[in-house]
């Protein structure tokens, strides 16, 4: 393991994370940022993004190579590094530590999580032996192998008519097997429309794909009623999947970092998890839009936050490590009554032998949580040893009095 260790570590390398990236390297915060292959992320798959700002009708793949050369330019700044993340791990000293596979572990004081999600793999028989010989689950990827074939394509959601949209630009026939009732799909209205109107696909209602077969690639599914228990035989060249997303985030089951029961990670406004110093961002965050503008805000948001956090603990450790008995007035700059009692509180602590230091907690609240505090104005007190002696509410008209 090398020594280095860099102000951020960003894992993943989508919207969220490459944005982070350019924040970062605006603010010359020493950066590695890891991506195991795809930069930017599901976005590769969309034919046509019509809904970035700024640039219109965009391929997918082309608004990824705009971000990526964007973040490309801080390259004194940030490290770009091809590499699978295996774990995360957090030092007693709080450094985090990003172990990859083969290029080895990065030490790093922030780190922000921007692992996305996968497609979500149901476990049907034959699902995983055929996966790329004639199971996919990308239409961008592997349409044009289907030119004047039949494929069928399994979910009812934006993704799954969007994706057999496309198909129907390559094969000669696209069967649709959905477990909903007859004319009821989950997508967009007006994709649902078009779709049920093409004459290259057909709609195969209430039902699952419960086999796919084949010998060196695929060459038939079974069809499951799902009210009846029916199975029907069907001959088709390939199959797309598009059943849900799950996130990317196993890697993070020993870490410290608080997951929910799908694996997405709970995070607060500022994008911070459990762990102080970890930030999260995108699809992998229990977020309710999914989209790569949001995943950008969520990686801008990211990088301020985290520079706050450094900014924070060295602020709080050159203090801690002073050798001197240190006050700190924690308070907000937007609070009347607490800026009127900086004075009166410096002055009371300076009296009894403590050096004086103040923290806005609207930009710095680390050791504030640490602490409890939940007051709007308060002071810790810690001796020359650097240990807490005591933590006080400085509220009220007596304010001085506790402090004495």
């Amino acid at each position: 393991m090398s020594d280095e260790v860099y102000d951020l570590g960003i894992i993943g390398g989508g919207f969220g994370g490459m944005t982070a990236a350019i924040y970062a390297g605006r603010a010359h915060l020493k950066t590695v940022l890891v991506e195991k292959g795809a930069w930017g992320g599901q976005i590769n798959d969309s034919i046509m993004v019509e809904n970035y700002p700024g640039l219109p009708s965009l391929p997918g793949r082309d608004l990824t190579a705009h971000v990526k050369a964007h973040a490309e330019q801080y390259r004194d700044d940030v490290k770009m590094v091809t590499g699978r993340v295996e774990t995360l791990s957090v030092n007693p000293d709080g450094i985090k530590v990003i172990h990859t596979k083969r290029k080895g572990d990065f030490l790093c004081r922030a780190v922000i999580i921007s692992t996305g999600c996968k497609p979500r793999v149901l476990g049907i028989p034959g699902e995983e032996e055929y996966s790329g010989n004639g199971v996919s689950y990308c239409a961008t990827c592997d349409g044009e192998f289907y030119t004047d074939k039949t494929v069928a394509v399994l979910g009812a959601g934006n993704s799954a008519i969007s994706n057999a949209l496309l198909l129907t630009h390559y094969a000669k026939e696209v069967i649709c097997v959905v477990m909903n009732n007859p004319g009821k799909l989950d997508c967009n209205e007006a994709e649902g429309r078009e779709a049920q109107s093409d004459p290259k696909m057909t709609f195969i209602w209430n039902s699952t794909i419960s086999a796919i077969r084949g010998d060196d690639t695929v060459n038939g599914i079974t069809v499951k009623n799902v009210l009846t228990g029916e199975e029907t035989e069907m001959g088709v060249d390939g199959v797309f999947s598009f059943v849900g997303m799950v996130p990317q985030t196993e890697f993070l089951n020993d870490s410290g970092v608080n997951m929910d029961k799908r694996g997405y990670i709970p995070v607060k406004r500022n994008m911070s998890t459990n762990v102080p110093g970890i930030y999260a961002v995108g699809d992998c965050t229990d977020t309710l839009v999914r989209q790569a503008i949001t995943a950008a805000a969520d990686g801008c948001v990211a990088e301020v936050q985290a520079e706050n956090y450094l900014k924070e603990t060295a602020t709080v450790d050159a203090i801690l490590g002073s050798g001197k008995p240190e006050a700190i007035l924690f308070y907000s700059p937007y609070d009347n009554a607490a800026v009127a009692k900086l004075h009166q509180t410096e002055e009371a602590a300076s009296a009894k032998g403590y050096h004086f230091n103040v923290i806005d907690i609207t930009r710095q609240h680390l050791l504030r949580d640490q602490l409890g505090i939940t007051d709007s104005i308060a002071v810790a007190l810690y001796g020359a040893d650097g240990k807490l002696e005591t933590t006080l509410p400085l509220t009220g008209e007596d304010f001085l009095e506790t402090l004495k």
